[in-house]
């Protein structure tokens, strides 16, 4: 495809491409990318955003289509909604406070599951926060498009859409493997995304008493002390690393992840105030644990082999376990 000029007066931000109208034919009505083209033409026209005059942003919605590659649609350099996002993220801090009075949907692991994040999003009835437990990238086929998919959403409902830190946002603070979305950016990708992705939230609290985050409970006196944790830390490797284990015992660690069982999860929540934690890492585990406490979701076909799962949590609806939570397929 060949890219060209914004239309004269118009001021297109850097990291978008405006295509001939005639260098990709329109998808087929129905298909999943006549709906994402849909909903991200929406986002990329906004005039809050872009400051573009009314006619401006009109020639540019008629000549735009989705660049792909490899039969993935790409709309925006990933770069560049990285970069916007990043003064928000440095805003929220390490703990997110979600709004009592609004539903909120907890997705697990996407690993580049396009499709279920558009599912999400299309989904979600108006008004709905969205929290991302981390794991966007790696593994699946499409992470670069999942990744700007939901930057995108950020940047245009920053209150309503929160992506934590797993451990494949992480690069930047340890290697791992796979890594197949990390090891496709060239040099200058990796140093400009990596330490921005950094910068994203730990956890998600809301005043049920229900906490969002990717992995394991970190050993803290309050959650206040999350603006304490450093990257990488014992704490840190905890967030985004750890694991549970149903085992009576002593859990049986064969990953060298940092691994807990019962216990260690009764005294953790009890100093954080936990009374719910709801968080993915684990496509093998259990989805309930320790009396109904501990509730795991994944969210791809990429990897995990399971169902995609969400959990939505009514406002105004009193919890003591997971089962309060309703678990939805998508």
């Amino acid at each position: 495809m060949v890219s060209v000029p914004a239309p004269t007066g118009s001021r297109r931000r850097p990291g978008y491409s405006v295509v001939k109208s005639d260098a990709k034919p329109e998808p087929k009505a129905g298909s999943s990318e006549t709906s994402i083209r849909r909903s991200l033409i929406r986002l990329i026209t906004r005039a809050t955003y872009h400051g573009m005059p009314p006619t401006s942003m009109a020639r540019i919605l008629r000549e735009w289509r989705p660049r792909t590659r490899f039969g993935s649609l790409i709309s925006m350099d990933l770069m560049q909604a990285a970069r916007d996002v990043e003064q928000l993220l440095e805003a929220e801090g390490r703990l997110i406070r979600l709004s009592s009075s609004a539903r909120t949907v907890f997705v697990g692991d996407v690993h580049g599951d396009l499709d279920a994040v558009e599912c999400v999003f299309t989904e979600a009835a108006p008004g709905t926060v969205i929290v991302f437990l981390g794991d966007v990238v790696d593994r699946g086929l499409s992470s670069r498009e999942a990744l700007t998919r939901i930057l995108l959403a950020k940047l245009d409902r920053p209150q309503a859409v929160y992506l934590l830190m797993g451990n494949h946002e992480a690069w930047g603070a340890a290697s791992f493997r796979p890594a197949d979305f990390w090891e496709s950016l060239s040099r200058k990708e990796v140093s400009t995304l990596s330490p921005i992705l950094l910068k994203l939230p730990f956890a998600a609290w809301h005043e049920a008493g229900v906490l969002g985050l990717h992995g394991a409970l970190p050993d803290l006196p309050t959650l206040n002390h999350l603006a304490t944790v450093a990257v990488p830390s014992p704490p840190w490797r905890d967030i985004t690393w750890g694991d549970w284990s149903d085992c009576a015992t002593s859990p049986e660690n064969l990953t060298g992840r940092p691994t807990y069982g019962a216990s260690e999860f009764i005294a953790r929540a009890g100093r954080l105030g936990v009374r719910v934690l709801v968080r993915s890492h684990q496509p093998h585990a259990p989805t309930y644990l320790f009396e109904d406490r501990c509730l795991t979701l994944f969210t791809s076909r990429a990897y995990g082999g399971g169902p995609r799962r969400a959990a939505i949590l009514t406002p105004g609806k009193a919890v003591s376990t997971a089962h309060d939570l309703d678990i939805v397929e998508i």
